[in-house]
């Protein structure tokens, strides 16, 4: 047995080589790589919780590179353990308090009813990715940060070209250095903007705490977590709804199921990486210090240990031991804005649409190892 989440046809669908793992080889070494995988919920949350056996030093991604110490200067506070990643995160927990981010809906709604109409403008046939589920989060979370409107298609077409990855690996091609590039000088002038004219958003909480050479990277941090994986998260909701008929009618009547049961099935980051401080035995299984470890997310919330029947798209079930958002310090910060997008999200459409059909021919997944979700969606709906 194999696996590498950078193989295409792994990533693909990944779950009958999660199952093997989990029962054949819960601490697995990938000679090639150079790597070791822990699937087992408790193994995985475990990991999550203890920064100090578990570093984040070396960056979330499994890639090299950018893995190695000068992770931190390029991924910001996500590559840091404390006390420097306690400093960097302080700013941003206080823009996405439970207050702040109830307080937003009515935006949200407003945002995701714009898109909306404009994806049913053409008869009820759109991409539900391209058209939908790519642009509502991005819009929301550049509002967050403070983009003006008028800057959000360049931000957006920016990101999304930042994004792209050679199929199969990590390699950032030469024009999505470019448009990082670009977004760089864009945020520079957006925190110089702040300093000058502080408002009520995030890149002023940065401007007034941190240099621009820590604020900078936070920006591009959450511009991808706070768009990419609120994107899948859609995208997945909106095909495994598709994909169980049985189940399509419940999920438009009880969206928070629906919802949590996508996070746990299949959720949008599969994995994070990790640097182990010390030597460590696990399952009878030594891993020297020093070690790149790789917590599949995606295998644990499948673990027939704490999920029975973990193949089985259940909205019925108890996911409130999913780590989708992973944990720890490390535990996202932005998970109820997700959730809150979502949800706004999936109420629109439930209210404007009774079904939907999806043209699997014309769909198309990411292929980024440590994030699975759908570039392409194309979607036919009845409007009501």
């Amino acid at each position: 047995m194999e696996y590498s989440p950078f193989d295409p046809k792994i990533h693909e669908d990944p779950f009958p080589v999660y199952a093997r793992l989990l029962e054949e080889a819960p601490v697995y070494h990938n000679d090639k790589d150079d790597f070791w995988a822990l699937t087992r919920h408790a193994d995985v949350s475990a990991a999550l919780a203890d920064s100090t056996l578990f570093s984040s030093s070396h960056g979330p991604l499994l890639d090299s590179p950018p893995w190695g110490p000068d992770a931190s200067r390029a991924i910001s506070f996500v590559a840091m353990d404390p006390p420097e990643h306690t400093r960097l995160r302080a700013p941003i927990s206080r823009v996405f308090t439970a207050r702040r981010v109830a307080a937003m809906e009515p935006r949200v709604r407003d945002i995701a009813r714009r898109h909306l109409e404009d994806a049913l403008a053409g008869g009820g046939v759109f991409d539900f990715v391209e058209d939908f589920a790519a642009r509502l989060p991005l819009d929301v979370i550049s509002e967050v940060v403070g983009v003006p409107e008028g800057d959000r298609d360049m931000v957006r077409r920016l990101a999304e070209t930042s994004l792209r990855r050679e199929e199969g690996t990590q390699t950032i091609p030469e024009e999505g250095r470019r448009a990082s590039a670009e977004l760089t000088a864009y945020y520079g002038e957006l925190l110089a903007e702040r300093r000058r004219r502080p408002a009520d958003d995030l890149a002023s909480e940065l401007a007034a705490e941190l240099p621009a050479e820590e604020a900078i990277p936070i920006l591009f941090v959450l511009l991808a977590a706070g768009s990419e994986t609120t994107t899948h998260l859609l995208g997945h909701a909106w095909y495994w709804a598709w994909a169980h008929p049985g189940v399509r009618e419940r999920a438009f009547a009880d969206i928070p199921a629906w919802i949590n049961e996508t996070l746990r099935y299949d959720p949008p980051a599969i994995g994070v990486a990790r640097l182990l401080t010390r030597d460590l035995t696990l399952h009878g299984t030594r891993i020297p210090a020093g070690s790149r470890m790789w917590l599949v997310i995606a295998a644990a919330n499948r673990d027939p240990r704490v999920f029975p029947h973990p193949d089985r798209y259940d909205l019925d079930r108890d996911t409130t031991q999913m780590i989708s958002f992973s944990g720890g310090r490390h535990y996202c910060p932005g998970a109820a804005l997700g959730r809150l997008e979502a949800r706004v999200a999936l109420e629109e459409l439930a209210a404007a649409v009774t079904d939907y059909k999806i043209d699997t021919a014309g769909m198309r997944r990411t292929n980024i190892g440590n994030v699975r979700g759908f570039s392409c969606l194309p979607t036919m709906v009845t409007i009501r």
